[in-house]
């Protein structure tokens, strides 16, 4: 066992056989658990009660820190008074105020939202309406979907299909929709290594969406999804320019763009979305994470009402006009979870938190420039990766054995391959900054 586990007997007291876990390596882990009994602030606690700094809010969510009370008392409320109604043929006043404070929060124009309860289901939502759309305005032949090489949009197999992460399509390659393609990713170590913010280098990536145009004519492809930041793969920062090059390319050839913003949402870059950050509109925006602190699962997409009221007006008059969506959309307990979430982040200033740490993050995370294995160092609002070089025929392991030894000292970081990423909770503050990165140092300095 590692030091996490070590003298807790979990196998007497956990019996793991049954759970399946996802995205982990489970003989690894089952040989080695690392459990968490529970989560106050900017901390969980291990089974064992050792405090561990969350550096990573959960997964990209818990935005406004853990087990807030606010959030935990409107969904017993809720629970107590409404435990669930369908939103199929009927609804719940709390759907319609959770609609209207996230369409509120998204640039002008995308006030119609749709809801799902992951961001696996935002990204099939959204590329469903793509489709939706085209069809409705006459355009049926606008089939085609553009993804970026090393996006993540989820584990559907919309989310799949316009992904561009190996390890997540291979397994599904025979089943993977069709009539979907890939404009390349925008990383480039020799001309971006250590960028604080936006790299200055790689607008003209963008134009790879040019060239697939040409190959496959404007006229069919419905739309572009792209992540403004991509997060799973490592904290890819866009270049200056290239998202509104993007904008412009899609908006030339009547392409619809959507941004999948289920990880930049809700204050992760000091704004509401990445969209209102970098000043530009998308017609469509997928968001989940922290839209309700992670403490019910749930999803939901901005849809452009131009877009919303052609699908709706070319359906029938007394029929359905969009044939989706799923038994939890809009479920009373997520969507009193959301309004307080959102209360929280609103009375906090959490956005303008974000904002002002993030000078902070960026001179701490960068500090780790030149120690040891440190290749490349990369950041934007309070998200930041550190790229370490691999060893030899173990990809991946070294990042691995460094996530571990934070663990043992009391950080919890995320890894993905050989690049760590961290996205610590708004409520974060400058000594919990400096204690995350200080803890990643002594780390580097104890793996081979």
């Amino acid at each position: 066992m590692n030091a996490i586990t070590e003298n807790i007997g979990l196998f007497q007291e956990v019996d793991m056989a049954n759970f399946w876990m996802p995205f982990t390596a489970n003989k690894q882990f089952k040989a080695a658990p690392r459990l968490l009994k529970s989560a106050k602030g900017m901390y969980f606690t291990t089974v064992d009660g050792q405090k561990i700094l969350d550096a990573s809010a959960g997964l990209w969510c818990v935005n406004a820190g853990h087990c807030r009370e606010e959030i935990t008392e409107a969904v017993h409320q809720q629970m107590m008074q409404l435990d669930y109604a369908p939103t199929f043929q009927m609804a719940h006043p709390i759907a319609f105020e959770a609609a209207q404070v996230i369409a509120n929060l998204m640039p002008k124009g995308l006030d119609r939202v749709f809801f799902a309860n992951s961001g696996s289901e935002a990204v099939d939502t959204s590329l469903k309406i793509a489709l939706a759309y085209h069809r409705a305005r006459g355009e049926g032949q606008r089939t085609r979907l553009i993804g970026r090489e090393r996006g993540y949009s989820g584990v559907g197999f919309g989310g799949i299909s316009v992904g561009g992460i190996l390890a997540n399509r291979k397994a599904f390659s025979g089943a993977l929709i069709p009539g979907v393609d890939h404009i390349s990713h925008t990383h480039n170590l020799t001309e971006m290594a250590f960028s604080q913010g936006q790299p200055t280098w790689g607008a003209h990536l963008a134009d790879d969406l040019e060239r697939l145009c040409v190959l496959h004519d404007p006229s069919t492809i419905a739309a572009v999804i792209v992540e403004p930041v991509a997060g799973s793969t490592g904290v890819l920062v866009p270049p200056d320019g290239y998202l509104q090059r993007l904008r412009d390319i899609c908006t030339k050839h009547g392409i619809l763009l959507i941004f999948d913003e289920v990880i930049t949402a809700f204050g992760r870059l000091g704004k509401a979305t990445a969209s209102e950050l970098f000043g530009i509109t998308p017609d469509i925006i997928t968001m989940a994470k922290a839209i309700n602190n992670a403490a019910i699962p749930m999803s939901a997409v901005a849809v452009n009402r131009n877009i919303h009221d052609s699908i709706v007006q070319a359906g029938p008059a007394a029929g359905i006009e969009f044939f989706h969506g799923y038994t939890y959309s809009a479920h009373p307990a997520a969507a009193a979870a959301c309004l307080a979430t959102q209360t929280i982040y609103r009375t906090e200033k959490l956005f303008d938190r974000s904002a002002s740490l993030a000078p902070k993050f960026e001179q701490a995370i960068h500090a780790l420039r030149g120690e040891p294995f440190v290749k490349d160092i990369r950041n934007i609002g309070l998200m930041g990766a550190v790229e370490l070089d691999s060893r030899d025929g173990a990809p991946g392991t070294r990042a691995y054995d460094v996530f571990l030894k934070c663990m043992e000292k009391g950080v919890l970081t995320r890894f993905t391959g050989d690049i760590l990423a961290f996205s610590p909770p708004l409520i974060i503050n400058e000594g919990q900054i400096e204690e995350i990165f200080a803890t990643v140092k002594k780390a580097l300095h104890e793996v081979g």
